[in-house]
């Protein structure tokens, strides 16, 4: 038999140091559940333990405590006292490296995963997350942490889904109710009620565009005679345009002008979305042949503007139009000229701040700090293709869809079964064994609960769907970084446009990229 020879590991797994270094670490561990039930409550006392004795065993670490939130949520570190008082032991430094459990623990919001962590690398702080293997001084470390963050945030997405789909039921039955009313009504008791002052200047409006005024002459108009709008604000020509445009003031009510997509995005409906009109909803205002008229005034104005109705004038001409928004107000981002004589450049700036300064204080960024960061980004995802998006591709291909496709199969027997039980009570009604009163208490149950399945098995579903759609446009990313011959060294618009959805500037030293496949992946602008 051949002779063995037990060779120690000479690195620890978690901090990738000498395992024989003589100066000890002070090392805390982190433990969260995110409700007070009795079970989580067990399994809180268990990580606290565990932890614990975790720490004390190494005689190279020094145990620095067991930081601890209960009944906590993960969305964000706001009202963690426990997270957050960790974080500041750190910066003051009573603590060299933290242990927690895995990244949905540590947090579900990716920027305040990246900036905890970049806050603690700079102090020379470590945090290492079991169940991935992930230590956060090594590069790939914080691209692992940034995409397993930003999929761990996308688990909230299903229920702001779910909130849609019963949004989009109420608009099919005409049961949505109109939250805020435009100028002209008011709102009671779920109705909307005409108010008469309001109502004679949305006459007024309406005279004097088929009259030939232009919409900031008619917002002119309205402020020399000092009348406020809905809110006590200026009119203005956007203003008008917008009541001009409404079909409310005809007393009909179209649903779903604008939705909203998987990245919080607003965008008017072209389209792309079913609509749902309501006739004779409430009293008119004005007649629907004056609503038409003043449609074809509007839509000859922008003809003769060179703009033409649901599209960007300006969208496509350059890669970044339409698709940078500014962190603090959420606006989009327009191309400007800054410097003076030779030396010019340009600039992106946020277009609320360009009309007033004061009303959002987000400073432009320069263009080529946003090429420098984007090919610093795609090079990471180059350099960490192998171990990072392989192992995400992976992972998605064996998220729960086989459960997802189980759950789909129980919820058709279900309906199944519930359409035959709504068979045989009609059955009986029909022989005279069941009277109407009770027939149609049933009935409706057993109709609420279809209703119910249905929208259940839609979920799954759409949930299924949404899994697809990351998992393709991961591949994509995937092909790409792998056929990659060596980084890039330049900004190339067709790699941009291919796998970016939008930018979102955070400042002018930090922006993230939102990428196709749902990752964010934030990096730091170079003035």
């Amino acid at each position: 038999m051949s002779k063995v020879t037990f060779i120690p590991a000479k690195l620890d797994r978690a901090t990738f140091t000498p395992l024989n270094t003589p100066k000890k670490r002070k090392v805390a561990g982190y433990a969260r559940v995110s409700t007070d039930s009795e079970e989580q409550q067990t399994s809180y006392e268990a990580q606290v333990s565990y932890y614990t004795e975790y720490i004390q065993k190494r005689d190279d670490w020094e145990f620095a405590g067991v930081y601890t939130d209960q009944g906590i949520s993960a969305t964000n570190t706001k009202h963690r006292d426990g997270f957050n008082r960790m974080i500041a032991d750190a910066l003051d430094g009573k603590i060299d490296l933290i242990v927690t459990k895995s990244v949905s623990r540590f947090a579900r919001n990716t920027v305040d995963s990246l900036m905890t962590v970049r806050k603690l690398k700079e102090k020379g702080v470590e945090v290492y997350f079991e169940k991935e293997n992930i230590n956060t001084q090594r590069m790939e470390g914080e691209l692992v942490l940034t995409i397993l963050s930003s999929l761990a945030e996308n688990e909230s997405l299903s229920i702001a889904e779910n909130s849609k789909w019963s949004i989009r039921r109420r608009f099919q039955n005409g049961t949505y109710k109109i939250a805020y009313p435009p100028y002209g009504y008011d709102y009671m008791d779920g109705k909307l009620f005409i108010n008469k002052e309001q109502a004679e200047i949305v006459k007024r409006i309406f005279s004097e565009a088929l009259a030939g005024k232009g919409t900031q002459k008619i917002a002119d108009g309205l402020n020399l005679d000092k009348i406020p709008t809905k809110r006590g604000s200026h009119w203005t020509a956007t203003t008008i345009r917008g009541i001009l445009s409404n079909e409310k003031y005809t007393g009909d009510v179209l649903l779903q002008k604008t939705y909203t997509d998987e990245n919080i995005k607003r965008h008017y409906n072209r389209g792309e979305k079913d609509q749902y009109m309501i006739k004779d909803h409430h009293e008119a205002i004005i007649s629907h042949e004056e609503f038409e008229a003043a449609q074809e005034i509007l839509m000859q104005r922008g003809k003769e503007k060179g703009i033409i109705k649901g599209s960007s004038k300006y969208q496509k001409r350059y890669p970044f139009s339409g698709k940078i928004k500014c962190a603090e107000c959420g606006s989009s981002f327009k191309r400007r000229i800054h410097g003076s004589g030779n030396r010019k450049y340009i600039a992106w700036c946020c277009t609320k701040h360009i009309k007033d300064a004061s009303a959002c204080s987000m400073k432009f960024v320069r263009e080529v700090a946003i090429h420098q960061a984007f090919v610093v980004m795609i090079n990471k995802l180059i350099f960490g293709h192998k171990f990072i998006l392989k192992p995400l591709l992976q992972s998605l291909k064996k998220s729960n869809y086989s459960d997802n496709i189980t759950k789909i199969q129980e919820l058709e027997t279900k309906i199944k079964e519930n359409t035959e039980r709504v068979q045989v009570i009609m059955g009986l009604m029909a022989k005279g064994y069941l009277e109407p009163a009770l027939f149609n208490t049933q009935k409706n149950e057993l109709l609420k609960e279809a209703a119910l399945l249905k929208e259940q098995k839609e979920a799954i579903k759409r949930e299924i769907d949404g899994v697809m759609t990351t998992l393709v446009e991961v591949e994509k990313l995937l092909k790409f970084a792998t056929k990659a011959e060596k980084q890039i060294d330049a900004f190339d618009s067709k790699i941009f446009e291919n796998f970016t959805r939008e930018i979102i500037v955070f400042s002018q030293e930090e922006i993230s990229f939102k990428m196709k496949c749902g990752l964010n992946l934030r990096e730091r602008l170079v003035k």
